[in-house]
C-alpha cells in the first residue's frame, strides 16, 4: 500500500500556506504548527491540521514524510530544532525531504553587485546573522542523522495581502530613494512552486536562492503600483533624513542583485511572475476581481 504524503509544516507561515495549497490538491495531508489560535482555525477550515503549542507533535512527526521549516530563529537558535529535538532526530533519516525556509540577506551588502550560491555569507544585519547560525544548525543536524535538507534562500516576498496597493491608495506610501540601492524579491505563488519543484526532484544538501528576474530599486516598484492604480507617483524622500523605523531602515543596509539561475536550471522552474511589472498586474487583478465579486453578492 502506497504511504499518503504528508507535510510537517513547523512555523506555518505566508509561505507554507502557499504549498499547502499544491500539496492539498495533490491529495497530501499536511500538518502545521503555529501560536496563533484564530491562525489554527483558518488552517484546520483550510484542510491543514493545525497545531498549537502544547499540543504534542510527536504523532504527526511520526507520520511525516516531508518537513518545511519557516519559523525565524532567535538568539537562542533555531526554534524548530529545539521543540522537535529527539522526534526530530528519530524520524530525520527516513524523510524524504526536508527544506528550510532561509534569506538572502545572509549574503550581506554587495553594494548592488551579483550574488549566487556560492558567495561567502556576511550578513550585516542581526536577521541576516541568526539565519546564518540557523541554517549551521541544520546543516549539522543533517551531517549527523542523514536529514535530506534542502535551504532555500528567500529575497522579498510579496503576494495576496502584500502588495503595495493599500499604502498607495491611502497616500502613506513613500519613495524612499538611496542612491545604487537595489532589491530582489519574490512572488509567494512562485516560491510555493518552486518547493514543490523540489519536492518532486529532491537533491539533499542543494541550496537555492529563490527570487525573481528583475531586482530594482524600491522606488521603482512603488512608482510602478500607482502607475496601474492610475494614481500620482508617491513622494519622494532622501534616505538620509527620512523618518523610518530602525526595522526599516535596516532593510536598506544591504544593496545586492541575487541570481536565480540554479533555481530555474536545476528544477525546471518557469516563473509565474518573473519580474514586479507581472507580479503587481496579477495582484492588481486578482483584486479587482475580489471586489466585483463582492459587489455581486
Amino acid at each position: 500500500m502506497t504511504t499518503r504524503p504528508h507535510l510537517f509544516s513547523f512555523g506555518h507561515g505566508y509561505s507554507a500556506q502557499a504549498l499547502a495549497r499544491i500539496l492539498l490538491a495533490r491529495g497530501w495531508a499536511v500538518t502545521g504548527s503555529t501560536r496563533d489560535p484564530a491562525k489554527a482555525a483558518a488552517m484546520d477550515a483550510a484542510g491543514v491540521s493545525a497545531l498549537l503549542p502544547g499540543d504534542d507533535p510527536a504523532p504527526a512527526l511520526r507520520r511525516a514524510t516531508h518537513l518545511l521549516v519557516s519559523a525565524a530563529p532567535t538568539d537562542d537558535g533555531d526554534p524548530a530544532i529545539a521543540a522537535l529535538g529527539d522526534g526530530l532526530r528519530g524520524v530525520a533519516g527516513s524523510l524524504a525531504w526536508a527544506g528550510y525556509l532561509s534569506t538572502t540577506g545572509v549574503y550581506g551588502d554587495h553594494g548592488g553587485g551579483w550574488v549566487d550560491e556560492t558567495t561567502p555569507l556576511t550578513p550585516a544585519t542581526r536577521r541576516g546573522r541568526l539565519r546564518v547560525m540557523a541554517e549551521d544548525q541544520w546543516r549539522q543536524l543533517a551531517a549527523e542523522t542523514g536529514l535530506p535538507l534542502h535551504i532555500f534562500r528567500l529575497a522579498g516576498i510579496y503576494g495576496p495581502g502584500r502588495g503595495p496597493f493599500a499604502k498607495v491608495r491611502a497616500g502613506t506610501a513613500r519613495q524612499i530613494v538611496k542612491p545604487g540601492q537595489v532589491f530582489s524579491r519574490i512572488h509567494v505563488d512562485d516560491i510555493a512552486q518552486v518547493l514543490a519543484a523540489s519536492i518532486d526532484r529532491p537533491d539533499p544538501g542543494a541550496v537555492y536562492n529563490v527570487c525573481d528576474n528583475d531586482p530594482a530599486p524600491p522606488q521603482d516598484v512603488l512608482a510602478h503600483a500607482a502607475y496601474l492604480l492610475g494614481l500620482p507617483e508617491p513622494p519622494r524622500e532622501d534616505f538620509e533624513t527620512a523618518e523610518m523605523t530602525p526595522m526599516a531602515r535596516s532593510f536598506y543596509a544591504e544593496s545586492k542583485r541575487v541570481d536565480n539561475a540554479k533555481m530555474l536550471r536545476d528544477l525546471g522552474v518557469t516563473l509565474h511572475y518573473p519580474d514586479y511589472r507581472s507580479g503587481l498586474a496579477a495582484l492588481l487583478a486578482a483584486e479587482d476581481a475580489a471586489a466585483t465579486a463582492r459587489s455581486a453578492e
